[in-house]
């Protein structure tokens, strides 16, 4: 199995939404892939409360069955529509995958 996980830092308003709401689109959209991508087991986001300096806005913490999932996940056309929303609203990326 492969743990996907991404965090990001959101610009200050996007999409006509400040960066409160686009978190909380984040995870709404993120949350909704769930049972729609074959090899994706697990998919959860979270929204940072401490708004620390070190804070990301938005976490994804996802699993998939292995690697070639997670590289069909990467081009699946539901996947597409929730990345083109996430590029317009991010302003830093971090990412991390590793077998589990």
């Amino acid at each position: 199995m492969v743990k996907h996980i991404v965090m990001w830092r959101l610009k200050e308003s996007a999409h006509g939404y400040d960066r409160a709401e686009n978190a909380r689109l984040f995870k709404e959209k993120l949350e909704r892939l769930a049972g729609r991508i074959p090899g994706l087991l697990s998919i959860e986001a979270g929204i940072d409360f401490s708004c620390s300096p070190a804070s990301y806005d938005v976490v994804l913490n996802s699993l998939f069955s292995d690697r070639s999932a997670l590289d069909a996940y990467q081009v699946h056309p539901e996947h597409e529509a929730v990345k083109a929303f996430i590029a317009g609203a991010s302003a830093e990326r971090a990412v991390v995958d590793y077998e589990v």
